[in-house]
C-alpha cells in the first residue's frame, strides 16, 4: 500500500482513501485464497520450514505483518509428531491470523540456543520482532487454542497487527473480474464527499454509521481515522502546541497533540518517534494514552507502510 498523502494545508488526499480501501479488499481476497489453497499472498505458505539463513526474513520481518508462531521440533521427538500436525491444522483454521514457522533443532542449533529452549516440543511466537514464549510440551488442543487467541488479540491491541478471519470455502475472484458493488458504496461516497468539503463532523458520523453495521469495513476505518485526525487538529494553534511539547517533554497530552500535527504536516516518522518516546518514558494511563494514539495514527498511514512497520517494531522494544 502506498503512503497516504497529506497536503501542507492538512487536508488528506481522498484518492488515497479509495486506494487504501481497494488494497485492503485485495488483501482480504488473498486471505480467502490462502485458506482455500494453504498459500497466502505472495506465494508464502501459512506453514513453512525456517533455518538460520531465513530467520531474519521469514520470522523477524514477517512478524511485523502477522504473528509468527514457531514450532521447535526434531525427527526423534515423539511428542513433536503429535503437536506438529495439530499446529499445522490450526494455522489453516485461523487462515492468516498467524503463520507457523517450523524449526528443526538438530539442524538449527544456534536458533535453538538463541531462544533459550529447554526441551522440545517448544512453541514460541514473534510479534513485531519480539519473541514471546507460549508453551512447552504437547499441550491439549483447547489450551493451545486459548493461547493462540490471546496471541492474536495481543498482536492487534498492542501493535495494531490484525489478521482478518476468512471463510475457507470462499475462493478469490479472478483478477480481471470487476469487483461487485458493496452495500455501503453510497454511504462511503457521501462520507468521502463530506470529508472533501471540510464537513468533518458529518464525515465522522457517516463513517461510524457504516462501521456500526460492518465493523471491519476497511475504507470506513481508514476514512474515520483520517477524519478524526483532522477534527482533532482543526482548532489547534500549531506554534503553541509545538512550544508546549518542547517545554514539557513529560506532558503526554502535549506530545499527543504535537504528534497529530506532525502527521498532518507530512512528518510521519517524527509523529511516530515522538509517541514511541512518550510510551518509553511513561507508565500507567499516560503510557496507554500514547500507545493508543500511536495505533490510531498507524491506521491513518496504513499497516503495510514501511514507516508503520518500523514504528511497530520500535513500540515492541519499549513495551517489553
Amino acid at each position: 500500500m502506498q503512503p497516504r498523502n497529506m497536503s501542507m494545508s492538512g487536508v488528506v488526499d481522498l484518492a488515497a482513501v479509495k486506494a487504501a480501501g481497494e488494497a485492503k479488499q485485495k488483501a482480504e481476497q488473498a486471505r480467502a485464497e490462502a485458506a482455500r489453497t494453504g498459500k497466502p499472498a505472495g506465494g508464502a505458505r501459512l506453514v513453512y520450514d525456517v533455518d538460520e539463513a531465513g530467520f531474519q526474513q521469514d520470522i523477524l520481518q514477517r512478524s511485523t505483518e502477522v504473528p509468527v508462531v514457531i514450532d521447535f521440533w526434531a525427527e526423534w521427538c515423539e511428542p513433536c509428531k503429535q503437536l506438529g500436525p495439530l499446529l499445522e491444522r490450526l494455522a489453516g483454521e485461523y487462515a492468516g491470523k498467524f503463520v507457523l514457522a517450523k524449526i528443526d533443532v538438530d539442524r538449527n542449533q544456534a536458533l535453538f540456543q538463541q531462544f533459550g529452549v529447554q526441551g522440545i516440543p517448544a512453541v514460541f511466537a514473534v510479534v513485531a520482532g519480539q519473541p514471546i514464549p507460549l508453551f512447552q510440551g504437547a499441550a491439549p488442543e483447547a489450551q493451545i487454542r486459548q493461547v493462540l487467541d490471546q496471541l492474536v488479540q495481543a498482536a492487534e491491541q498492542q501493535f495494531g497487527i490484525v489478521g482478518a478471519p476468512v471463510d475457507p470455502a470462499d475462493a478469490a475472484p479472478q483478477e480481471d473480474a470487476p469487483a461487485p458493488a458493496g452495500p455501503y458504496d453510497a454511504l462511503l461516497e457521501a462520507a468521502n464527499q463530506a470529508l472533501d468539503n471540510g464537513d468533518l463532523a458529518g464525515a465522522v458520523q457517516a463513517y461510524k454509521n457504516v462501521l456500526a453495521d460492518d465493523p471491519a469495513n476497511p475504507e470506513a476505518k481508514l476514512g474515520l481515522a483520517q477524519a478524526e485526525l483532522l477534527q482533532r487538529v482543526q482548532d489547534l494553534d500549531p506554534q503553541q502546541v509545538r512550544k508546549d511539547a518542547a517545554d514539557a517533554p513529560g506532558d503526554v497530552q502535549a506530545q499527543i497533540k504535537a504528534a497529530d500535527l506532525d502527521l498532518v504536516g507530512g512528518h510521519v516518522e517524527d509523529a511516530f518517534g515522538r509517541l514511541v518516546d512518550t510510551v518509553r518514558r511513561t507508565a500507567g494511563d499516560d503510557r496507554e494514552a500514547a500507545r493508543v494514539r500511536l495505533l490510531e495514527l498507524f491506521e491513518v498511514i496504513g499497516a503495510e507502510d514501511p514507516r508503520v512497520i518500523s514504528a511497530r517494531t520500535a513500540l515492541a522494544r519499549v513495551l517489553f
